[in-house]
């Protein structure tokens, strides 16, 4: 970088994340970020957290240069992201989860693929899913089948919560995101799987290239999981995208 343009814009979005905030999460963020020679920035946007999360991330936002914090009414992971996404302004936009399961060093392996001519690059955890219950395996399995099915989408590993993607790709995908409701409540940890596959569905139609990284990838338990529920969930959210699609609500 030879000026002051900002490159890289990391999102995080959280929600009741005190006690990864506690652990030092953020603290490995900023220290890898500052030994690195391009401009940066990070996005912290709490997504009506109820915990001491507001107030340990302003603490972060002041004491670090570059991290700036948002707070916003609870609606869910989808849309802390987006909104970080619309606030951001660098070249590269990438989001990541607080717990940082996924190291913020994993970004290098990424980085090569922009270079290609790529406008979206996920990390895949398919090679790397060291931790993971048996169940949580399995469900994974049977949603990547489906998914395919469905979608025809040809992506290992949707769910990964470490994507980036040029500016461009990110300012005119997000806001066609029709899955993720505005107007939507949501309760408790709110994790969308329809949110990552609308993405990547939505880039694949819109001609945008997309790239499949592997990545090193730590389990973190963050939430409990219902096996039924977040099955028929996850497959509702399939069969939304699969509808707005024929109906032509992507084609705009």
């Amino acid at each position: 970088m030879t000026d002051n343009s900002i490159y890289l814009s990391v999102i995080i979005p959280c929600y009741n994340e005190a006690r990864n905030i506690r652990l030092g999460a953020l603290e490995s963020v900023d220290a890898y970020l500052k030994k690195q020679k391009y401009a940066w920035e990070v996005i912290m946007v709490d997504d009506g957290s109820n915990d001491d999360s507001p107030r340990l991330l302003k603490s972060v936002a002041n004491d670090k240069k570059n991290f700036f914090y948002y707070r916003k009414k609870h609606q869910g992971k989808a849309a802390a992201v987006t909104y970080g996404v619309m606030k951001a302004e660098g070249a590269i936009i990438l989001f990541t989860d607080l717990d940082q399961a996924t190291p913020l060093n994993q970004i290098e392996k990424l980085f090569p693929l922009f270079g290609k001519g790529c406008d979206l690059v996920i990390g895949s955890r398919n090679n790397e899913r060291r931790g993971a219950p048996l169940l949580r395996l399995a469900m994974a399995k049977g949603f990547m089948l489906a998914r395919n099915i469905i979608l025809n989408l040809n992506i290992r590993d949707t769910q990964c919560g470490f994507k980036a993607f040029t500016s461009e790709c990110g300012r005119l995908l997000f806001p066609k995101l029709k899955v993720f409701d505005e107007k939507r409540r949501a309760s408790g940890s709110a994790v969308s799987a329809g949110f990552d596959i609308e993405l990547l569905y939505l880039a694949k139609k819109k001609g945008f290239r997309i790239a499949e990284v592997p990545i090193e990838w730590h389990y973190q338990e963050t939430r409990n999981v219902n096996p039924v529920k977040d099955s028929l969930e996850s497959l509702y959210d399939l069969l939304r995208i699969k509808f707005n699609s024929s109906l032509g609500k992507y084609d705009a």
